[in-house]
Parts: structure tokens; sequence; C-alpha cells
């Protein structure tokens, strides 16, 4: 079975897979050379399945590996939107984009979409994984929780575990089995309050709060800092903020600063004509040479 899910014009499949890291992580996985990406998903209902997607100019292609009822159908078609971020407005960016001669590839090549997990839980306790450690680690972590927590789909893979699911755990199961060191007791913490409906992390995708408010209240998280926050921001549409890591002023110091260390300062004040588009200006600029040809 396929389904097939029309995108904006503006859309380019290779820029929003290769977005940033999180299609290396399961459940996801995507192909190095046909960048076809493998994701499972959790239904409900239901057994997980595990869709294959691919994507050309005019659509992106699901292949689902049995026959689906309309709801199921139905709740793909959202999950798979909503990673690929297809409901998001960037005309707006992409004016911005093309005032500045240096940020008109922006909008002609589609960059912009970064890329995003089902769901915002999903994608705190990845953020949470990926602070203060190499992306080898993170994987590990990721990997650990996956392997062991997660619902098994008809083909073996498995699911990004339940809230319920990590909170049934002890901590030591986060040290010992997940290899996530300080982070234990912080990702056992996260998945009880979210389990027990202490915690509406959904519901910041839908928050009226300013940033700045909305940045606090994702801080009450243990083991999210500046960092973690602001680059959650920017996975539910914020990004009148920089999340601004090692790599990010490594890559700012070699491209835009003469390969001279630049305060956080400078950086911020390099981007600030963008306004409240100003973090997604950044991660364009710094990954641009991801992609060579789109």
């Amino acid at each position: 079975m396929e389904i097939r899910i029309p995108v904006p014009r503006d859309f380019n499949y290779k820029r929003t897979a290769l977005s940033h890291g999180w299609t290396d992580l399961p459940p996801f996985e995507i192909h190095p050379e046909t960048l076809t990406i493998t994701r499972v998903l959790d239904l409900d209902d239901t057994l997980p399945v595990t869709v294959v997607i691919t994507g050309t100019k005019r659509a992106v292609h699901v292949e689902v590996p049995r026959k689906m009822g309309k709801r199921t159908s139905d709740s793909i078609t959202r999950d798979v939107r909503h990673m690929l971020r297809l409901d998001d407005d960037l005309s707006e960016f992409y004016s911005a984009m093309r005032a500045h001669p240096e940020f008109e590839w922006i909008p002609t090549a589609g960059a912009g979409r970064l890329v995003r997990s089902p769901t915002l839980f999903e994608d705190l306790v990845k953020t949470i994984c990926t602070t203060n450690c190499s992306w080898s680690l993170t994987k590990k972590m990721v990997q650990g929780l996956v392997n062991n927590l997660g619902r098994e789909s008809a083909d073996g893979r498995r699911t990004f575990p339940t809230p319920a699911a990590m909170a049934a755990m002890p901590t030591s199961f986060y040290v010992d089995e997940v290899r996530a060191g300080y982070r234990a007791s912080y990702l056992k913490e996260l998945a009880e309050r979210v389990a027990s409906g202490a915690l509406d992390v959904e519901g910041w995708l839908t928050s009226e709060l300013p940033t700045v408010e909305l940045k606090k209240e994702m801080k009450r998280v243990k083991g999210v800092g500046d960092y973690a926050a602001e680059n959650l921001l920017k996975l539910v549409g914020r990004y009148d903020v920089l999340a601004l890591d090692s790599w990010v002023r490594a890559t700012f110091a070699r491209t835009r600063n003469k390969g001279r260390t630049a305060p956080d300062a400078k950086i911020a004040r390099y981007y600030s004509r963008f306004n409240s588009w100003r973090g997604l200006a950044l991660w364009c600029d710094m990954t641009r040479n991801w992609i060579e040809n789109d």
C-alpha cells in the first residue's frame, strides 16, 4: 500500500531529510545514497508499522507493508506531515532571505524545514541525549531506549518508547542499559511527569506563551538548559533563538569570522537582522555545505 502526500511548492525533500541529525537516530533510518527514510510509527490501536518514505518535487510517497483502513492511513499521514514539516508556512522566512543576496540560496534551495519526531516527547528525550557528549554516545543511548522499550513492528524494528514504558523502568536501567550517565535520573523523572499528566510536553507545540516564557517552561525540565531549550523551540516553530553549541560556534568562526573564535554576542549580532527568523537563518547558513547540489 502506498500513501501519496502532496507537498508545498517550496518543499525540498533532500534538504529536509538531511536538515539535522534526527534521521540518523532510531526509530529513523536513512539510506545514505537514496535518502529513503525508514521509520517505525506507533499506532494506538494496532501493531506498530514500519513505513518507507521517499520524496519528489510534487509529493512524498509513504510505502506501508500492509493494507490500512482510513483511520490508520490518516494517522500515518499526520505523522509524516508533522515529521517533514509539510504544513509549515515559510513564505515570510523566504521573503526575508531574498532581501539579502548571500542568503537568497535558501528559498531557491527550499531549505529551512527541520525534520522532527512524531511526538515532542521523543524530540525532548533525544535532545537531552545530545547534551555534553559525542554523537556516537547519543546514538548508543537512543538505540538502548528503542531496543529495550520500543514496541515491535512486524519486521522486528521497534518504535520509540512511550512515556509510560520509560516511567516503568528504574533509574538503574538508564544507568546500566542505556548508559545515560548523569542523565539517567532526568530521563526517569521526565517520563514519570509526562506519563502521569503532570507535564504536557505536546502542548508546547501550540502554546501561546511568548518564546521567552516558553523557554523558561522548557528549562524547568531537568537536563534542559539554554541550548536544549532553544533546539526544542526550533522544532515547535520558534526561530527567534539561536541554540549555540560548540559545533555552531566553530563553524561560524570558520565560515564567517576568518577562522577566529567569535563571542556569542557577535554571532547574535550577525543574525539579528533576521529578527524572529534569526535562528533558522543561522542554521541554514551553518549547514549550507552539507548538501553540495540540490
